[in-house]
């Protein structure tokens, strides 16, 4: 059984690494320079040029990129490239009902998938294995980012989609799938199905899964795998740098690789912005040195987790990040979709039937993210008959969930009755334990 995709890379010297990252990165700098009219303002507000960046070290002198220039500049503006030379378009949710757009040239595509190929040799997958992706196809990446990675490495792929867990479960029973792709929350629940209905794991061909798009535990990680009878594994993206396959789990299990010889990736404070070393908790950010489309330069995901170069014992010497222990800013991850609390308000306040003070409750129960939104009616409305405000609740669940992507419960409460503050309102109570 092989254990690298691409051993020459996988497993290089961290010095030809380093050679490779500094030369890639110049290259990136110039054409970003050449092509983003953002980032040349941005880098000659900062005094560079891009002669001024030599390698890895300069890496820390350029600026930040944040999600919010993505949405400056939507759909297009911070591409490198023209129109014609994209293959295809991704995007994910914004806080304003714009999504934040992504693309790909035919060279970007291929990158991708050989990152999500090495993931799944270094978990042990080989040429006869089904594939089984549960992740959601379209212009979210989860889908078609493990699909094509399968497809790199020889793998046969069952593109099931998410949904229908009873046929989901016909489908590992009659195609002998054997590897799971799908998020941690919807693999526990498939459990769930499975035990209802009398189906033992034991008796299907599933050997191990990838789950990603959501913050989970360690602990969720073992229940997964006592309940599916599997090998559970971390696989970590976002849609803004590669989707899926940027960092993924060995099958060590001790921390995830970074596939350093496209993305560099750099742990900061997040409030100095100072490059923390080795082991110290901090916010994640990342640089794109092979990508053509969109090749961001220090892009700030939010993500707070830990980075580690000691050796790994599969052999690979990229980098290692831990799990992400939470984000550094306002944005909740919940059954893989982002929600973002001004999206909730930007609704709350459209309906004019309510006060404009909220709260959201996320939690976890029997492994499934929920969120509960706590709106307080205005005097008026608090007098209507109950008929009246479930006609409201139900009217206005329909609305966040075409907004947000999910269905949330909406209760209302009485005038007054949620905390004031005199500071930075606290709406959000994130009841899920993710550290």
């Amino acid at each position: 059984m092989p254990k690298y995709f691409s051993p020459e890379i996988e497993t290089a010297p961290r010095s030809e690494i380093e050679h490779l990252q500094s030369y890639r990165l110049s290259r990136t700098v110039r054409r970003m320079y050449d092509n983003v009219p953002t980032y040349r303002r941005r880098m000659e507000e900062a005094g560079l040029t891009p002669d001024d960046i030599k390698s890895i070290k300069d890496l820390s002198r350029l600026p930040f990129t944040y999600k919010q220039d993505l949405r400056d500049n939507y759909p297009y503006g911070m591409f490198a490239v023209p129109p014609e030379e994209l293959t295809r378009i991704h995007a994910s949710s914004g806080t304003t009902g714009k999504q934040t757009v992504v693309g790909y040239t035919k060279h970007d595509i291929d990158i991708w998938s050989e990152c999500v190929a090495r993931a799944l040799v270094a978990i042990g997958a080989e040429r006869n294995d089904f594939v089984h992706v549960s992740y959601g196809y379209g212009l979210f990446t989860g889908g078609l980012g493990l699909h094509y990675g399968a497809e790199m490495m020889g793998a046969t792929v069952i593109p099931a989609s998410s949904g229908n867990t009873a046929r989901q479960i016909q489908i590992f029973r009659d195609f002998g799938s054997s590897i799971l792709c799908c998020t941690p929350s919807y693999a526990l629940y498939i459990a769930d199905v499975m035990k209802q209905n009398g189906v033992d794991p034991k008796s299907l061909n599933l050997k191990a899964g990838f789950f990603g798009a959501e913050p989970w535990t360690e602990q969720m990680r073992a229940e997964i795998e006592a309940r599916l009878n599997i090998k559970a594994y971390d696989i970590y993206g976002l849609s803004e740098i590669a989707g899926p396959g940027v960092a993924f789990d060995c099958a060590c299990q001790k921390g995830m690789h970074v596939n350093e010889d496209h993305f560099m990736i750099e742990i900061i404070d997040p409030e100095t912005c100072e490059v923390l070393p080795d082991g110290e908790l901090g916010e994640v950010v990342f640089t794109c040195i092979s990508k053509e489309a969109l090749p961001l330069i220090r892009y700030r995901t939010h993500d707070l987790a830990t980075i580690t170069h000691e050796p790994c014992a599969c052999g690979r010497t990229f980098v290692r990040m831990s799990k992400p222990a939470g984000r550094s800013d306002d944005m909740l991850i919940i059954r893989g979709v982002n929600v973002f609390p001004s999206q909730i308000e930007s609704v709350l306040l459209s309906e004019g039937s309510v006060d404009p003070h909220y709260k959201i409750i996320v939690d976890r129960i029997n492994n499934h993210d929920v969120m509960e939104i706590q709106v307080e009616l205005s005097g008026e409305m608090f007098t209507d008959q109950v008929k009246g405000l479930e006609e409201q609740q139900k009217k206005m669940r329909a609305r966040m969930e075409s907004v947000l992507g999910i269905s949330p419960k909406i209760t209302f409460v009485e005038p007054m009755s949620i905390e004031r503050s005199e500071g930075k309102a606290r709406r959000v109570e994130d009841r899920r334990k993710l550290h």
